[in-house]
């Protein structure tokens, strides 16, 4: 696979929570942070949305947004509007007005991610991912999101299920819109944006077992070393031969999180000699072992 396809693979995303959110007339509602990845369509009508140290940002039909990590933000009709304190919840809310046809109308929910791996989450995206429905590249988005509408608004056998592959879908969609954006934050995305690097980045994942070198990455990328390594580093943050390391622990995490694998298969199917050079390895970067880890998991 490609390395983003590796990345999601390892997450496995799944919307844990989706339910419509309505509104209407003048209504505000403010949530307290909360750890867990949050999104928005909006379907019908607009509303304007305010995190806490950023500049309102207007909501409307067709657009989506996703939080990586769920700041302190208000949603509100608009921006002038007093908001009250809400707690989330799994089910169907209406915000002001309770009777009538509403004005406003969204899918709001959270994604739940292999918790192993959820930092990847973190590192990969900035705080913030915003797609307009009139973005160019959203075209594709936008058909994504008619048809999530009008699963929606159906009451087909299946509904339920449909809407979260469906929203699965969506948010790999909004990985790789937000790979194309130049203002992307140092990492996998912003990586995969240059030809060259992907070059090395898919050499890496599609042998992490292989005993990478910073000149074998330079060759696979067709650069000189000095200048693939400065370059690498700019864009993902991190040097190659550490950008290895942190993809070789991911991946064990994975398999330690699942409990199918000794160590030795571990150590052995991502690059290290024996498994006691595995735990020195992991023990050194999390502060514990990897058999106290996969307990913790579980």
């Amino acid at each position: 696979m490609d390395p983003l396809s590796d990345i999601v693979s390892l997450l496995r995303p799944s919307a844990a929570i989706s339910k419509p959110i309505s509104a209407k007339g003048r209504w505000g509602v403010r949530y307290d942070a909360y750890d867990a990845p949050g999104f928005t369509i909006i379907l019908t009508g607009e509303a304007w949305l305010a995190i806490d140290g950023s500049e309102p940002l207007r909501l409307s039909r067709g657009d989506f947004l996703l939080l990586p990590a769920t700041p302190a933000f208000t949603l509100s009709s608009a921006g002038d509007v007093s908001c009250e304190p809400v707690t989330p919840r799994s089910e169907a809310v209406r915000h002001g007005e309770q009777d009538g046809e509403p004005d406003f109308v969204a899918l709001g929910g959270s994604f739940t991610f292999e918790r192993a791996n959820n930092p990847l989450l973190l590192a990969l995206l900035p705080k913030l991912i915003f797609i307009p429905a009139s973005v160019g590249r959203a075209t594709r988005f936008s058909r994504l999101i008619e048809l999530l509408s009008e699963e929606c608004a159906a009451d087909y056998p299946g509904r339920e299920l449909v809407v979260h592959r469906m929203l699965e879908v969506l948010l790999v969609e909004a990985l790789r819109w937000q790979g194309v954006d130049s203002q992307v934050p140092a990492g996998l995305l912003r990586g995969l944006q240059e030809p060259a690097l992907a070059r090395a980045l898919k050499a890496i994942h599609a042998d992490v077992r292989a005993s990478w070198t910073v000149a074998d990455l330079a060759s696979a990328a067709g650069m000189s070393r000095s200048a693939f390594s400065a370059r690498f580093s700019e864009a993902l943050g991190c040097a190659p031969i550490e950008y290895l390391a942190r993809w070789r622990m991911a991946v064990a995490k994975d398999a330690l999180a699942r409990g199918a694998k000794s160590l030795e298969r571990i150590a052995d199917e991502i690059g290290y000699e024996s498994a006691s050079a595995f735990s020195t390895a992991f023990r050194r970067r999390y502060g514990c072992p990897p058999g106290k880890f996969a307990r913790e998991l579980t």
